[in-house]
């Protein structure tokens, strides 16, 4: 969506070549990506990046289970924005909603007071939601990737409207049973109830990795901790591709018949000095 696009990117003259960031989400039929990009007359440039498959990799998520549903789009969310306020040495200071709550939060300066500019401390980390060509329908899951990157400790001019639940008076209790999965776990127990057999096959991955409607805010919870304490991205060694084999250019009629000759000349002197 290039008119979109084209809003999101433009900076104010007075800003000169001042970046201005955006928080890309995007969700494929398996994981969950979201990354801090902003543009260049040569393309994009990527800051910070974070995605679903590093939860059951290096943060406890027993197996891979459930990484596209909401609340792996706002543990993705959340990731991303611990580890580019790490990047920046900014985690210290704004380590936004410490408690795992479904209450709207927005991450406030520490410079509200001060007068001395030497005294003051670096603003908060300011971007813009891009959803790209995503339905921005209530409950969508882009917006658990928001809620996520603002607990986290970004700050990012949002609504409450499309929330799940959208801003009714009770929209808090209903984003915090998100949050920690209770949704998928009500549904788990309601499947087992009325269909026991659906429930082993589609839940299949959630009983190998043995989670259940029981453990399921705790599994949750342990990832969000975790992700607190270590949200920097370890570089992998990756391992060269071998190298291909250089394959001889095909001979001509007259080359092959001449390199025949030359063998057969090389053999008969052999056998002369024999």
């Amino acid at each position: 969506d290039y008119r979109a696009r084209k809003r999101l990117i433009t900076q104010d003259k007075n800003k000169f070549n001042t970046p201005k960031y955006r928080m890309i989400v995007r969700t494929s039929n398996r994981y969950v990506y979201c990354q801090i990009a902003w543009a260049t007359t040569k393309g994009d440039r990527i800051l910070a990046a974070a995605c679903s498959k590093e939860l059951p990799l290096k943060y406890g998520l027993p197996g891979a289970v459930g990484l596209k549903n909401w609340t792996a789009c706002y543990a993705t969310g959340f990731l991303l924005a611990r580890r580019v306020l790490k990047k920046l040495n900014l985690d210290e200071l704004y380590k936004g909603q410490e408690e795992v709550s479904g209450e709207d939060y927005t991450v406030k300066s520490n410079n509200e007071g001060k007068k001395d500019k030497k005294s003051k401390d670096p603003e908060p980390f300011r971007v813009c939601l891009d959803v790209g060509l995503q339905t921005t329908s209530t409950g969508a899951r882009i917006f658990g990737a928001l809620k996520g990157a603002l607990d986290g400790g970004l700050d990012i001019p949002h609504s409450v409207r499309r929330y799940p639940c959208g801003d009714q008076e009770d929209f808090a209790e209903t984003v915090h049973e998100y949050i920690l999965g209770k949704h998928v776990a009500g549904y788990m127990e309601h499947l087992e109830e009325e269909d026991p057999e659906l429930y082993k096959t589609h839940f299949s991955k959630y009983h190998e990795a043995d989670v259940n409607a029981e453990n399921m805010e705790e599994v949750w919870e342990s990832v969000y901790e975790k992700i607190r304490e270590d949200p920097a991205h370890v570089k992998t060694e990756k391992k060269l591709p071998p190298k291909k084999k250089i394959k001889r250019a095909k001979l001509c009629a007259s080359q092959r018949q001449d390199r025949i000759r030359q063998k057969m000349e090389s053999f008969q002197k052999a056998q002369a000095d024999e």
